[in-house]
């Protein structure tokens, strides 16, 4: 009988395992691009649009390399919302539209920071 009980404790903790290495992950990531967005921000204040547009273009093609990660272990809602504000950040980008840029950004890296924390390991996430 006592063997029968290691399997399942050892998927249980690989699963545990998975889930910290998880949100680690995702907390790491998220706070990457948000410094890129914070330097986008600061690059469109100063009035450097072609700076703002190439590190919001890095971070997005950062953003994009891990869709398929994002779209396994999180909600597709939140990912895809996150996806149309980058693209809205962009056109606001192109246009140089100051205030709509800064507004949209805030609005991205407040949805980036709610992707990471969906992500946490924490009891009120799991629960």
């Amino acid at each position: 009988m006592k063997k029968g009980i290691f399997p399942p404790l050892a998927v249980l903790a690989a699963v545990l395992a998975f889930c910290i290495w998880n949100g680690a992950a995702m907390e790491s990531n998220s706070h990457r691009w948000q410094e890129q967005l914070q330097e986008a921000a600061a690059q469109a204040s100063a009035e450097n649009w072609p700076a703002a547009v190439d590190i919001l273009q890095k971070s997005y093609q950062d953003w994009s390399e891990r869709q398929t990660y994002l779209h396994i272990v999180t909600g597709h809602g939140v990912v895809d919302e996150a996806e149309a504000m980058y693209r809205r950040c962009g056109a606001f980008a192109a246009v140089q539209e100051g205030s709509e840029f800064q507004a949209e950004l805030a609005g991205l890296q407040e949805q980036l920071r709610l992707l990471a924390e969906m992500e946490r390991f924490s009891l009120r996430n799991i629960l």
